[in-house]
């Protein structure tokens, strides 16, 4: 019996002591693996410095008309004569679209035939009035009717003028809305005339820029599929009021645009002038690691891990940008002169992640970009 159990008891002893060994080696290879060190991950750089950088403001732009209209019937009728073809350009006073009048050219032959009667009778009632045939009563009634024959005469004229619908300034003619012998209503549309030269265009500037957002402030345009068209212009009004949905502000500017290139309701974009250039670190876009809580751009730098020893990481650093510039943003803090920043890779690191600088292909970095036909 008392054998039975020394020998219980010595196996106890000896699943304990593997059971101990065993948990002792998990928990070595857990240490050892939290010490476990990640390969560097391959990333591009460029060393900071800094850079004159024009104060500019480059925002989106609508394009509109500094006179436009759509050119309507003043007044119901037929079309009788169509003087213009869509899309031609057109001076002040030309002949658009002539309806039919036959019905008051006759009326106004009535009229004149009346206004003629009228002014014989009011010349006799004239003279019999002086030598007192008539009384002044009868003379005045006369003369009320010689007047109202001659309004009437005027009345009909202006109606036949306003079924001659001419263009109101110079412009381009849109595409033409009407056909010959149509029944027209009063206000139906014809066609659009739109003035080009010069053109305005139309954006809004943050509140805090409004000071300065003068007038006279130059501008230049350029849209994406004319690369190698660029106009300028200068600010000709501010809004007097801000937008309290997107708290901008509506700025109108001036260009010249002797071709035509630019159209009404086009998309541009506006490299607008602030005032003077300023001293700032230009890095490329890419650099950028965008985010809820704050911007911010990875330097590398000499780190040492958990043992000590140096390694080349990365340190996180948030960052206050202002402005960009073709493939360039503009920091105003948070990079120093000398960094070497990371410049490709950054969303796969973290602070204190080892690299490895390749520097063979680099990320875009030209302030005045030019696109490549692809």
């Amino acid at each position: 019996m008392a054998k039975r159990m020394i020998l219980m008891l010595g196996v106890t002893v000896v699943l304990l002591t593997a059971l101990g060994f065993v948990k002792f080696k998990q928990i070595q290879s857990a240490v050892q693996a939290s010490a476990f060190q990640p390969p560097p991950e391959a990333v591009t750089s460029i060393v900071a410095h800094r850079e004159q950088w024009p104060a500019t403001m480059t925002v989106i732009g609508t394009m509109e008309a500094v006179q436009g209209v759509t050119v309507s019937a003043d007044l119901p009728g037929t079309v009788d004569r169509i003087d213009f073809e869509s899309g031609r350009s057109v001076h002040a006073g030309d002949v658009l679209v002539e309806l039919d009048t036959r019905q008051e050219r006759a009326q106004l032959a009535s009229l004149e035939a009346q206004r003629d009667l009228a002014r014989v009778n009011f010349g006799r009632m004239q003279q019999l009035v002086d030598e007192g045939v008539i009384s002044r009563m009868e003379y005045d009634q006369a003369s009320s009717q010689q007047k109202a024959t001659e309004a009437n005469v005027a009345e009909i004229r202006a109606t036949i003028e306003r079924k001659t619908i001419r263009a109101p300034f110079s412009g381009i003619l849109g595409i033409r809305q009407v056909n010959l012998g149509q029944y027209l209503s009063a206000g139906q549309a014809m066609v659009s005339l739109q003035a080009l030269n010069p053109i305005y265009v139309d954006f809004g500037v943050p509140q805090q820029t409004v000071s300065q957002t003068l007038v006279g402030r130059s501008l230049r345009v350029t849209k994406e599929d004319l690369p190698s068209a660029s106009f300028s212009g200068r600010v000709t009004a501010v809004d007097s009021v801000v937008n309290e949905a997107t708290r901008n502000i509506q700025v109108q500017a001036t260009l010249v645009n002797p071709e035509g290139k630019l159209r009404p309701g086009m998309f541009v974009q506006v490299d607008l002038a602030l005032g003077a250039a300023r001293s700032v670190i230009a890095l490329p876009a890419s650099a950028i690691n965008y985010a809820p809580y704050g911007d911010s751009v990875f330097v590398i730098t000499d780190l040492k891990d958990a043992s000590g020893k140096a390694y080349r990481g990365v340190q996180q650093r948030f960052v206050k940008l202002e402005g960009s510039l073709g493939d360039q943003v503009a920091v105003i803090s948070g990079v120093n002169p000398g960094d070497e920043v990371v410049t490709s890779g950054v969303f796969k690191l973290r602070n204190g992640a080892a690299v490895q600088v390749n520097n063979k292909v680099q990320p875009g970095n030209n302030p005045a970009p030019k696109p490549e036909d692809s």
